[in-house]
């Protein structure tokens, strides 16, 4: 990241042109994180505005410009769930998944690319968050059920029921694009 540190330092004074290129630098890469838990543009827009509005207001609570990139993210991670927790009541089953089971056959080297955006377009809420929270921004599933207020056990179980809904989407559009052969 070029100039970050000097940006950095720029806008924990309060310069607008260090703010600025802090914003020019991160702002698409935030926008898509935010949209990958709201699945909609104008509210993971809103996300974004807010988080750095709450960044730059509190950016001295950052102490390192190593750790930048990081704490914006955090933060756009928080409102994004604070919006859907808001919006929706998203129920989370408290029923544990044992041993599920994935075949390990040769369906997924025929899939050419993988559309992450229709991936998380269609998948539940619950499932979304979660899955979010633990690949993506690889929280552990104690600090999935603090965050959350669940169970840890919910936690996990949500995960394997995220995995299970990817696997299944997968082989219907891996059978969808057979049968159109």
């Amino acid at each position: 990241m070029k100039h970050l540190e000097e940006n950095f330092k720029r806008a924990k004074k309060q310069d607008r042109k260090g703010q600025k290129a802090l914003y020019e630098m991160f702002s698409a890469k935030m926008l898509a994180i935010a949209n990958s838990y709201v699945n909609n543009i104008h509210d993971a827009e809103d996300i974004v505005m807010n988080s750095f509005f709450i960044c730059f207001s509190k950016i001295d609570e950052c102490r390192e410009w190593k750790s930048f990139p990081f704490w914006l993210r955090k933060i756009v991670v928080n409102n994004s769930i604070n919006l859907i927790r808001k919006s929706k009541n998203i129920l989370y089953s408290d029923v544990e998944i044992q041993n599920l089971e994935y075949p390990e056959d040769d369906w997924n080297e025929d899939m050419e690319t993988v559309d992450l955006d229709e991936i998380f377009s269609k998948m539940p809420d619950g499932y979304k968050i979660i899955f979010n929270l633990y690949v993506f921004e690889e929280r552990k599933h104690h600090e999935i059920a603090e965050i959350l207020n669940i169970s840890e056990g919910t936690s996990k179980s949500q995960l394997s029921k995220s995995k299970k809904w990817i696997t299944d989407f997968l082989k219907k559009k891996k059978d969808e694009k057979q049968y159109i052969k």
